[in-house]
């Protein structure tokens, strides 16, 4: 496969047939991952790697527990908005709980170039914060999915890049730390990918044109 039709297969699965995905290819796919490029080499990522159908029930039943908390709380200033967040979250937990393979990424803390000088020389909050920003932990840890995000596809398969249970990442990390001894020191889950070979003809959102994207200097 060329590589620009590799990338251009690249979207969002959201149904799976029912096939499973061996642990060797999972483990091919964090290999890729492992391969990225980070900032001063720091490689700040961790995989957990499961295919426990009783984790993933527990983990959506978590998700479903935190949103409801929410929902109760915006019920008395917009009943209607919180609806659409509890049927956002039913949507979004059914539809993972049914892939072959769940893959959680683990992020550690990344301080950026210039934050300890510019603290040692007392710059300002606002301007240190501001480093921050642009994130450049996180931009590892895209760098690292992405790449196993096409390596999924080269083997054949699809994923769900996922960030919407991060309203309840502490929850998850404390189902993981409490039932399956999970935790990892200075670590916090980033985002997940559902894998598994993708149903046919799933569609995706159109793509900005090339000429909305960028400027010539």
């Amino acid at each position: 496969m060329e590589f620009m039709e590799l990338i251009q297969k690249r979207q969002s699965i959201r149904s799976f047939k029912a096939q499973d995905v061996p642990m060797d290819d999972l483990l091919k796919m964090v290999d890729a991952a492992r391969v990225a490029p980070s900032g001063k080499n720091i490689q700040n990522w961790h995989f957990i790697i499961t295919k426990n159908k009783e984790l993933f029930e527990i983990i959506g039943n978590t998700i479903m527990d935190k949103n409801e908390e929410i929902a109760n709380k915006m019920d008395a200033v917009a009943e209607d908005k919180a609806n659409r967040f509890r049927k956002f979250a039913k949507n979004f937990t059914l539809f993972y709980q049914k892939a072959p393979a769940l893959v959680m990424v683990f992020a550690c803390d990344y301080f950026p170039s210039g934050y300890p000088e510019m603290t040692l020389i007392g710059s300002s909050k606002y301007d240190t914060d501001q480093l921050f920003w642009r994130n450049p932990g996180m931009q590892n840890i895209g760098a690292a999915m992405e790449n196993f995000t096409l390596r999924a596809i080269e083997l054949g398969y699809g994923s769900c890049w996922m960030t919407s249970q991060n309203y309840a990442a502490k929850e998850i990390e404390k189902v993981l730390k409490e039932n399956y001894q999970f935790e990892k020191d200075g670590f916090h889950l980033a985002a997940m990918l559902a894998v598994g070979v993708p149903e046919e003809n799933q569609k995706s959102p159109k793509k900005r044109n090339l000429e909305e994207i960028y400027t010539i200097l």
